[in-house]
């Protein structure tokens, strides 16, 4: 790997970390902000994955990959499960003192698999990054409410942030899995999908006209499609 692909490898990492130290310094007094991040990166992602993957992959594969998007949508529904939809604005938190394992590592896993086909994938790599801006947020904000100590909340929120760089590097330097490159991008492809059209259905209060929304999803597909 070169200098250039090593800096595009952390990338990922400099997103979760800017959406988390954002959080630390500038508190959200309103959920408005965050709900129009969201928005904007779940339009950004779909605008990415319709306007170059899917072509791309499609163009070298066979019609047998439609399976593994299917199964990365299924895949995805399942995670979401573990983390209660936290990909995607819902979090409650609750002032425990349990720390919420099953929701980090459901994140966890997610940002581990999405990594992996960004090698080769720079747009992808450009979503993935303003993806985890609002998903470095949003675990702040849940870990931020549990009464762990400081030490373990930030040992989480790195480890979470180091996952799609540790993803991308197995994918590079496993022979089997580069063998299967476009099974796995055409995985990600469907945990793409669904949790990004699920952000822009659900990140309108009561699935109201909002103005604000609109525009920054109208932005969001203009900067994918011009990328």
């Amino acid at each position: 790997m070169s200098l250039n692909d090593y800096w595009l490898l952390s990338l990922p990492f400099v997103g979760a970390m800017l959406g988390i130290m954002f959080t630390q310094f500038f508190p959200l007094k309103k959920t408005l902000g965050l709900k129009l991040i969201l928005s904007f990166s779940g339009a950004f992602l779909l605008g990415i994955t319709v306007f170059e993957l899917f072509p791309e992959i499609f163009s070298k594969g066979s019609k047998q990959l439609s399976i593994y998007v299917m199964g990365g949508i299924l895949f995805q529904i399942v995670l979401e499960y573990f983390s209660k939809g936290a990909e995607h604005g819902h979090y409650q938190p609750n002032g425990s003192n349990i720390f919420p394992l099953t929701l980090w590592l459901s994140l966890s896993i997610h940002a581990f698999v999405e990594g992996m086909p960004l090698s080769n994938q720079m747009e992808l790599t450009y979503g993935i990054v303003i993806h985890k801006i609002p998903i470095g947020m949003i675990l702040y904000l849940i870990l931020g409410k549990t009464n762990i100590s400081v030490k373990i909340k930030w040992s989480a929120l790195i480890l979470f942030s180091l996952m799609t760089p540790v993803g991308n590097l197995l994918m590079t330097y496993t022979p089997y899995l580069i063998e299967h490159q476009l099974e796995i991008t055409a995985w990600v492809m469907g945990m793409i999908l669904h949790i990004s059209t699920t952000i822009l259905f659900e990140s309108t209060e009561n699935h109201r006209f909002n103005l604000n929304k609109l525009i920054a999803i109208l932005l969001a597909i203009l900067l994918a499609y011009l990328i």
